[in-house]
């Protein structure tokens, strides 16, 4: 059995069909976000913009977060010691999950490693301990939401995005008394576009069925106090389990979950991505705590996200620029094509010193490959028009239409 040519066909595969991901060797400069040092094709480092990083609101830079990490890992030092069913629970952690619960206006949180991971173990326990639980999930979710459906070993009903009729059609077809959990997201990041969370939860209600509402991409950034869309819009109490990250707005790292005293028991008590598996360094608890407090009485980084991704749509549109319609801080840009986007990526990089990851297949389907930009509130009007000045000019350069 040749089994490094089995691997090494594989790779080739992605090459060919231009969707090979290469990860750009970078590291950012503390306290002067967007900007970046970029070692990647370079003899030493080249200073770029960074368009792309999920760290929205620049709190990964931010004093408060800084101090508090350098505090804590003088106090506590550097790592957990293990899990928390053998190290323990840091103080931290239990800080750090009673301010996500009240977040959420929720009884508790428990947190997890990442939110690939909090999706993956709490969706996967939470069906699974559902006897004949019929799993309702939109077509768009995340792979981490799809990976904990399927490895529940529950039916599986996907239903068209954002399609209320559909889902109903769906919670209609199954049995009364079967137990059911809808499954979606709040801001989907790829194309910017709400789940409308209100008529979901009505269905809900209607049908018997619980929800699980990924904010990932909401969290920090909506609402009074940064609890995302379902508390932007009054909605965070009708839902069932909200799921969120420390890794974006929050800018640090780890997942959680927030939902009554006894959901987060189960999950704390059966989840095998919790229980085996070393929990998050407090030097980190301790970032993401100073992130969540500030960004509960601070509006300024949110409100100047808002305003500059607006910025940033209205002069791609202005230059005729085939940005996607979005209602979020999510700015995507239809190319249409993986090796297109790729080499706008790259020629971007080299000679613009802008840096945007292309988004391809499976992240998006085929035919829809574009470049996500996430302009936060460090990104200068200066910064904009360079941008746009050379996604102009190489759109022309590779023959690419314009918007109509």
């Amino acid at each position: 059995m040749d089994y490094n040519g089995i691997f090494k066909a594989a790779i080739d595969r992605l090459h060919d069909e231009g969707r090979y991901r290469v990860f750009i060797d970078i590291l950012r400069n503390k306290g002067n976000f967007p900007n970046a040092r970029c070692f990647h094709g370079h003899n030493g480092p080249k200073p770029i913009t960074v368009w792309c990083s999920n760290d929205y609101l620049g709190m990964g830079q931010h004093d408060k977060v800084i101090a508090a990490m350098e505090q804590a890992l003088h106090d506590v030092g550097a790592g957990s010691g293990g899990t928390r069913n053998i190290g323990g629970n840091t103080h931290l952690h239990v800080n750090l999950e009673a301010e996500l619960a009240d977040l959420h206006a929720k009884e508790a949180a428990l947190l997890f490693t990442s939110g690939y991971v909090s999706n993956e173990a709490t969706l996967s326990t939470i069906a699974k301990l559902l006897p004949g639980c019929v799993v309702y999930s939109d077509e768009l979710n995340h792979a981490s939401m799809i990976a904990g459906i399927r490895n529940s070993g529950c039916e599986k009903k996907i239903f068209r995005h954002n399609d209320l009729d559909h889902l109903e059609q769906l919670l209609m077809d199954a049995p009364a008394e079967a137990p059911k959990l809808i499954a979606f997201e709040s801001v989907y990041s790829m194309d910017g576009d709400i789940a409308p969370i209100e008529a979901i939860c009505d269905l809900a209600d209607k049908y018997g069925a619980i929800t699980y509402l990924d904010e990932v991409h909401a969290v920090g950034m909506y609402g009074a106090r940064g609890g995302g869309i379902s508390e932007r819009d009054g909605l965070a109490e009708r839902v069932t389990i909200i799921e969120g990250t420390l890794g974006k707005a929050f800018g640090v790292m780890g997942g959680y979950v927030a939902a009554d005293k006894t959901i987060i028991d189960c999950i704390r008590s059966y989840a095998p991505g919790f229980i085996f598996t070393t929990s998050l360094s407090p030097v980190l608890a301790a970032g993401a705590l100073a992130s969540v407090k500030h960004l509960k009485g601070s509006d300024v980084e949110r409100n100047a996200q808002q305003d500059k991704a607006a910025m940033l749509k209205r002069k791609m549109v202005e230059a005729g620029l085939p940005v996607m319609p979005s209602v979020t801080h999510i700015v995507p840009l239809m190319v249409g094509d993986p090796v297109k986007a790729k080499d706008i990526s790259d020629i971007l990089l080299a000679e613009y010193g802008c840096y945007v990851q292309p988004i391809n297949f499976p992240t998006v389907p085929r035919g829809t490959e574009r470049l996500r930009f996430t302009p936060g509130p460090f990104h200068t009007e200066a910064m904009m028009d360079e941008l746009v000045k050379g996604l102009k000019e190489i759109w022309g350069r590779l023959d690419l239409k314009l918007a109509a």
